[in-house]
């Protein structure tokens, strides 16, 4: 397990966000990214989580919609790496596996492309 600073964890999703190929982050809008802990006894365990409606089943936002939310949960993924590099991975995977489901992939195909 691997212990980090709530803003140094911040600023590590922030890189590796910046960091993904422009052609998997273009398109994405009006999409919030959270930090969050999954609370203990919540099941199953998660390290993100994808809220709203996929892309491909939406038509066009409307004015005062909230945006969609990708949540990553910090205590889960620290849980789960041995130190920071691994950690980073897991940041990384994480967020495109649920900037895939924005996208309308499902955990199958995610899978087929190793982000599952």
């Amino acid at each position: 397990m691997v212990e980090i600073s709530d803003d140094d964890f911040e600023r590590m999703v922030a890189d590796e966000f910046d960091a993904l190929p422009d052609d998997m982050v273009r398109g994405v809008e009006n999409v919030a990214i959270l930090i969050a802990n999954q609370p203990i006894g919540e099941r199953p365990r998660l390290f993100g989580l994808y809220s709203g409606r996929p892309l491909k089943t939406r038509g066009v936002y409307g004015y005062g919609e909230l945006p969609d939310r990708i949540t990553l949960f910090k205590n889960n993924m620290q849980e789960h790496s041995a130190d920071l590099d691994a950690l980073r991975s897991r940041v990384r995977i994480t967020l495109v596996h649920e900037i895939g489901h924005y996208f309308g992939l499902d955990d199958a195909r995610l899978g087929e492309l190793g982000w599952a």
